[in-house]
């Protein structure tokens, strides 16, 4: 099985890319091989802020991947958008969520999206692929269900009733944007890799 070295600090994305890969890959943290390195995700897209955590750790000689992901809602002009994780500074995903559902109260256009830009590095061929995978939906009126992680609680993927917090793990792992491009991705490196 083919190790891959994802830079994020996140367990639930690891834990989540290795039900993904379904066997085929070995999804680890770049940091249980070296030290954290300090990136800044000062990005204009989610594109570019993916290659920048794929370019700190280039020099590692691993297979990478990485992703960028957020949620853009309309209603906010397409905020929090690349600043998903740093909206309203220290404030905890609930607050945040709060404070959205505030902020677009009175207003009939709920639609948002999730969107997910993930990347992978093969040192061998110094190769560089990346997808971008979306989901559409819209923003609740409250935050419902525990399930998930970020910004689940309120979010209603198209054609279901329910938050992906409440829709648990295995619809989410399904049709996410970081499902939707991790797929893609793994599908690609596997022809490459395998």
């Amino acid at each position: 099985m083919r190790e891959l070295f994802f830079v994020t600090g996140n367990d639930n994305k690891v834990k989540e890319l290795n039900i993904l890969s379904h066997g085929i890959f070995d999804v680890k943290k770049i940091t249980e091989i070296m030290e954290e390195r300090e990136i800044i995700e000062d990005g204009r897209s989610f594109e570019e802020n993916s290659l920048k955590k794929i370019m700190a750790y280039k020099d590692t000689e691993k297979f990478l991947i990485a992703d960028d992901s957020g949620l853009e809602i309309d209603a906010l002009g397409g905020e929090p958008g690349v600043q998903s994780a740093r909206f309203l500074g220290g404030a905890s995903y609930g607050e945040k969520m709060e404070y959205i559902i505030k902020k677009i109260e009175g207003t009939d256009n709920r639609s948002a999206r999730f969107v997910c830009s993930a990347f992978f590095y093969d040192p061998e061929k110094n190769l560089f692929i990346c997808k971008t995978g979306v989901v559409e939906g819209k923003i609740s009126f409250e935050i419902r269900g525990t399930e998930g992680f970020g910004y689940d609680p309120f979010f209603i993927p198209e054609g279901y009733e329910k938050t992906f917090g409440e829709l648990g793990k295995e619809v989410k792992n399904s049709i996410s944007h970081r499902a939707r491009a991790f797929k893609e991705l793994f599908s690609t490196i596997q022809k490459i890799l395998i």
